[in-house]
């Protein structure tokens, strides 16, 4: 049995979940190995120039070429699970990884691994605890294996409006709901099309009706946008026609990014709710020579608290290569305030948000009083149990170069100084109480939550792109450079961290100003 422990591998069972027995030894298990990269050090060197000065992008096939993993690695993941009666299911020289498929008996035997079954609050799940092992040959080749557990890692967020709330028309820019294009508008969004653009939207889960994103940009009178499903891991696009579930989340993230980047091409990334489903959507994106996307949506994520250490660093691994290949990433932050649904009494953000190479997006309240914005604030409802913006201060990545000399602000004003990654980045309308008309499985409802947020940036980021014929690529450095091009939101809390001049753990920069954030990226990419 391999005996070398994997660093960072280690998992603990959720909290409060109970083992009921040895998983089944017969069921069929898929897992992903993630294998080094050629010419690690100028991949993470290369990975910081692009976010500090996006000027340079590779191409996906001179991306393969110069940090693809080496033939050679994967030969030998290849022979280690033949040695095991492991069946190769696919493999990637450019994602860098091996995808494999065992029996659950098979599988401990190859990683020196126990897997039980597990009841929780979120259900039943395949589990193990402690480190997965290798044998020596392998050591310092692979970087991460996922897929063992197969807890729900990620939660989308979207938050419904209460059943009660006062639903105003369409045509109202004023009223406490608000079409896309309107939100668009009153962030001064760019005219024109997204035209050659693909946004990439990744869901664990639910799926959408063409029939649904018909009636809805026709309502819109928008042209209907080209939508199309690409299933990662046995993932599917399968509605549930639960008007409250995870179809919610799908058709949130294509209204909202179709509507403000009309032109543009959706594909949208079906994979399980696992590590190893959500990081294989992403890298799949990520290198998808097909639809080529210039953005990537995020609206799912978890505290960081729920990740082992194998996967932190593999998602951000990911996001410096999407970095090196000039595509934005822009990722939700939560809809549970600065202790992200953890119950232990301290603050945490979530993840993937927290990654330094992604466009953390929290949430605010907007009120419109006509064409104009009447008020911005944090969006906190939890009074009303209707959510609040993530945001706090990262446990896991260090402060990045564009966050120097920034701090939080905590009750009475007091100030903090950031140490290390701080989230979000930017924000916009979150709030359910003002949130986005949109249509899920036949029914007309009205949606918020951060998960808004990120299609919405990434439908902004679609536009310049289409604009100026190229990709912006990475975010960051440029605003926090620029911050004017953002509305600084000053008022309200989400729960431990203040609203305050400046960057804040609440709203990050603040919300849009669409026209003066194209204008900056023209330049950066002209």
């Amino acid at each position: 049995m391999p005996e070398f422990p994997l660093a960072g591998s280690e998992r603990r069972p959720v909290a409060g979940a109970k083992p009921t027995g040895p998983a089944d030894p017969n069921e069929i298990v898929d897992v992903t190995v993630l294998v080094r990269r050629q010419a690690a050090a100028d991949f993470e060197r290369m990975a910081s120039d692009a976010a500090a000065t996006p000027d340079t992008h590779l191409s996906r096939g001179e991306f393969a070429k110069r940090f693809g993993a080496d033939p050679q690695d994967i030969a030998k993941i290849k022979a280690f699970a033949r040695q095991y009666g492991l069946r190769v299911v696919e493999e990637s020289a450019a994602r860098a990884m091996v995808r494999l498929s065992g029996t659950v008996a098979q599988l401990q035997s190859a990683f020196g691994v126990e897997l039980r079954t597990f009841a929780s609050e979120q259900g039943t799940y395949r589990g193990r605890t402690g480190a997965v092992h290798l044998p020596d040959e392998l050591k310092g080749m692979v970087e991460a294996v996922l897929g063992l557990d197969n807890r729900p890692q990620a939660a989308a967020h979207f938050r419904l409006r209460q059943p009660g709330r006062v639903v105003v028309a369409r045509d109202q820019a004023a009223s406490a709901a608000f079409d896309p294009t309107q939100i668009a508008s009153l962030y001064d969004f760019p005219s024109g099309q997204a035209t050659g653009q693909c946004i990439a939207l990744i869901e664990l889960g639910g799926g959408f009706k063409q029939e649904d994103i018909q009636a809805y940009f026709s309502g819109l009178k928008l042209a209907v946008p080209t939508v199309v499903a690409v299933l990662v891991d046995d993932g599917s696009n399968a509605p549930t026609g639960d008007p409250n579930g995870p179809d919610v989340e799908v058709m949130l993230d294509i209204e909202v990014a179709g509507a403000v980047a009309s032109g543009a091409r959706i594909a949208v990334y079906f994979a399980p709710n696992t590590d190893a489903g959500f990081l294989d959507a992403i890298t799949a994106a990520t290198h998808d020579a097909t639809n080529k996307p210039s953005v990537i949506s995020i609206s799912w994520g978890s505290s960081e608290s729920n990740w082992t250490q194998q996967a932190l660093t593999a998602f951000d691994s990911a996001f410096k290569a999407a970095t090196i290949l000039g595509i934005t990433v822009t990722v939700a932050t939560g809809d549970n305030g600065s202790a992200d649904a953890v119950s232990d009494g301290t603050n945490h953000v979530d993840f993937p948000a927290s990654s330094s190479f992604a466009l953390a997006c929290g949430g605010t309240t907007l009120r419109a009083s006509g064409d104009a914005i009447a008020s911005e604030t944090v969006w906190n409802d939890t009074a009303q149990d209707e959510g609040a913006t993530g945001g706090g201060v990262s446990t896991v990545f260090p402060l990045p170069s564009w966050q120097q000399n920034l701090s939080t602000t905590l009750a009475q004003g007091q100030k903090t100084a950031l140490t290390k990654r701080g989230v979000p980045d930017v924000s916009g309308d979150a709030d359910p109480e003002t949130g986005y008309n949109v249509r899920v499985d036949g029914s007309d409802t009205i949606v918020g939550g951060t998960s808004a947020v990120a299609p919405l940036w990434a439908g902004l980021i679609a536009l310049v792109n289409g604009a100026g014929g190229s990709s912006v690529g990475f975010l960051n450095a440029t605003l926090y450079g620029n911050s004017a091009v953002c509305r600084d939101i000053t008022t309200g809390n989400n729960g431990a961290y203040f609203a305050s001049p400046g960057w804040d753990a609440c709203t990050g920069l603040g919300s849009p100003i669409g026209k003066q954030i194209a204008a900056l990226l023209s330049r950066k990419s002209g």
